[in-house]
């Protein structure tokens, strides 16, 4: 059945978000942040207590602080009903106004900013705002929701065609990462419980042979690359990327981040082996 077009422009009140210096580090683990030397590289982001180390926040954290940040009513609920498991994550971005605190408080408003008809698929953008306790803005989230079998009903296709295309050159920079078995497991602890990424049978009736990674948790490995290929491992010259998850990743793929720099802007794609798992993507940078 097709959604209702007019639940565009539904608005959250506005709500408080909070997290902690414990949720900033969990967040750094989920998204494989000293996988490789626990004990060297990237203590500012895995510990709080290190001698002469200042625990720092990876800029992608605000998508799941906005997450726990809902409250009051939610936008997708104007939507209508559909089937969870035929959604997926389409396209996600951030622009950070200032570094993410390692703690803190954040007032967050959210709405629905579009919604597209895909023929077979509807796309729903949402788009929160949250600034600080003093009104100052902190960052700005986009996402798009990918719904198949909810188009239909004659509406704007939206936007299409090839953005941010890589240069025909070999890449500046390839990081390479490798997630967990259990990757996740550990993720969906942020706040993203979608029964998709852990529930085997809820995953096979999405058409996954198993339970696939958060795209999210995706995001976050391909940030850190970013952060540590482009930005010298400095979150505060980390100013806004954006990316669209065009493959799903199973838990222990091996993700290649392959990074073009042009000025303050780095074009960048992420691949899982053979499959392209995020593609349009752009970090604008210091």
């Amino acid at each position: 059945m097709p959604l209702n077009p007019d639940a565009v422009g539904t608005e959250t009140d506005p709500a408080e978000a909070r997290w902690t210096s414990k949720d900033s580090l969990l967040y750094a683990l989920g998204v494989g942040a000293g996988a490789s030397d626990p004990t060297g590289f990237e203590l500012e982001f895995t510990t709080e207590n290190s001698d002469g180390i200042t625990q720092q926040a990876l800029p992608t954290m605000p998508v799941v602080i906005s997450a726990a940040g809902g409250g009051g009513r939610n936008p997708m609920d104007a939507i209508g009903t559909f089937d969870y498991a035929m959604l997926v994550h389409g396209e996600q971005s951030i622009t950070l106004h200032q570094p993410v605190p390692v703690e803190g408080t954040a007032t967050i408003k959210g709405r629905i900013a579009a919604m597209y008809d895909k023929g077979k698929a509807a796309v729903v953008v949402l788009e929160s705002e949250a600034v600080d306790p003093t009104g100052a803005p902190l960052w700005t989230n986009t996402m798009s929701a990918f719904i198949r079998g909810e188009g239909g009903w004659g509406g704007d296709r939206g936007p299409s065609g090839p953005r941010n295309v890589a240069p025909e050159r070999d890449p500046d920079h390839v990081v390479s990462y490798t997630t967990r078995t259990d990757q996740a497991l550990l993720y969906r602890l942020n706040g993203d419980r979608n029964p998709l990424h852990s529930d085997p049978k809820f995953a096979a009736r999405a058409g996954f042979p198993k339970p696939i990674l958060h795209g999210l948790c995706t995001y976050g490995f391909t940030g850190r690359a970013l952060l540590h290929a482009v930005c010298g491992s400095d979150p505060t010259r980390f100013k806004a990327i954006e990316g669209r998850f065009s493959h799903p990743v199973m838990p222990g793929d091996t993700l290649d981040v392959k990074i073009w720099v042009d000025g303050n802007e780095a074009i960048f794609q992420t691949w899982a082996g053979e499959n392209q798992v995020i593609d349009s993507g752009k970090l604008t940078f210091a």
